[in-house]
């Protein structure tokens, strides 16, 4: 038993050698390498399969008339695949782990925990097609960034439904300039579930579903010499027969070096109130979500990479949701303005994407009077962030 032990001890010990030789002959753990790669010192040479595990956990304090709580979060959990089949098919597919798994009823026959499921094909001379569940093609810097990069997204963000099932065609103009025309599923859930639409029996419904429930997209993506960059698009969204939501968003981005910034405008006017913000205020009407409503949101965020490895950061937000029309007893005009102030400072120890963050994140909300007589008062929030951002690269 002795001798045994003595000959694991001396091959852990050999084993341990080998391995501090191995790290410091070659790069660095994880440095531009895989897991898999790092764990078995055999170099991936094809890319017909990548695996990543996108992370971010925090330590958050919150405020709101004070101290309110202090916990551990993990804010986002992700599991990602992608590569390409051969030079024509490639394939993605993405969802969140935390988030539930229940697709019953959902049009699509997909739980929402899944962001991406599909293929994509290339035909050549700049045409590409990807078909299955995706991201919409919106415009907006922001909204086109891996959702762990975010702290906190606007009210216009956080309340859209960003993933839907459909098809989009791509047509790259030239290497820096690409054209999209995307038609998803204007929804997930049902059409009753989504809308709020209470089915009293024997009376006709408030609203009906259309026959074809789709959004369709117009996105441009512009590349000017690495310098200035955009995302634009315009959307059109089925809501309901005879109801439709339109939605611009425009986003531009900035680089001069260790300085980049960018920013976003989005504006959406819908016939039902999809983003739920103005019913929250006002009830239900007719026994749907409030209609005729308008949402404005600008978004901009700057970066300064004042080391190699630290950066700075500032991001404001402005938004305000309003009625387009009166209503019975209420009023047409805004109802509230949403303010967002952010700071923080990011630690990248890595190459790769790996960071750490001490953040601040302020939000304001201000209602009118057309609101305060419907009994909101205004309030702000505050929280304090420690964490860590990575997409852990695992094969």
């Amino acid at each position: 038993m002795t001798r045994k032990l003595i000959a694991m001890l001396l091959t852990a010990g050999t084993l341990h050698g080998a391995y501090a030789q191995t790290t410091n002959d070659h790069e660095k753990f994880l440095e531009n390498k895989t897991l898999f790669e790092e764990l078995t010192n055999i170099k991936k040479k094809q890319d017909k399969f990548n695996l990543y595990l996108n992370m971010h956990g925090s330590f958050d304090a919150n405020f709101r008339d004070g101290f309110q709580e202090g916990a551990f979060t993990m804010r986002q959990l992700r599991i990602e695949a992608k590569g390409n089949v051969n030079e024509w098919l490639s394939y993605r597919y993405r969802q969140r782990l935390n988030r539930s798994n229940d697709g019953s009823g959902n049009i699509d026959n997909l739980p929402t925990s899944i962001d991406i499921a599909g293929i994509g094909v290339n035909f050549g001379k700049g045409f590409s097609i990807f078909a299955g569940k995706q991201c919409a093609a919106y415009g907006g810097i922001e909204f086109d960034l891996n959702p762990i990069e975010i702290y906190e997204y606007s009210d216009m963000v956080e309340n859209m439904s960003n993933f839907m099932t459909g098809l989009n065609i791509g047509y790259d103009m030239t290497p820096t300039q690409q054209l999209n025309f995307q038609i998803l599923d204007s929804r997930n859930g049902s059409f009753n579930s989504t809308y709020g639409v209470e089915v009293t029996e024997g009376e006709p419904p408030t609203l009906e579903s259309g026959k074809l429930p789709l959004v369709y997209t117009l996105n441009w993506n512009g590349n000017f010499s690495d310098v200035y960059k955009t995302r634009w698009s315009a959307s059109i969204m089925s809501e309901a027969k005879n109801e439709k939501m339109y939605y611009y968003a425009l986003g531009n981005e900035l680089n001069l070096g260790k300085f980049n910034m960018f920013f976003d405008f989005m504006y959406s006017k819908e016939g039902i109130d999809r983003k739920g913000i103005i019913t929250g205020m006002t009830g239900k009407m007719n026994g749907h979500n409030a209609s005729d409503v308008r949402y404005m949101s600008l978004v901009t965020k700057l970066n300064y990479r004042f080391l190699p490895k630290w950066n700075l950061f500032v991001k404001g937000m402005y938004e305000t949701a309003s009625l387009e029309k009166a209503h019975e007893n209420l009023e047409k005009g805004k109802y509230r303005t949403s303010w967002g102030y952010f700071a923080g400072l990011e630690y990248y120890p890595m190459k790769t994407n790996l960071h750490f963050y001490l953040t601040y994140v302020g939000r304001s909300f201000d209602y009118t009077a057309r609101a305060k007589a419907l009994g909101e008062t205004d309030y702000s929030t505050n929280r304090v962030s420690v964490g860590f951002i990575y997409q852990l690269p695992v094969f």
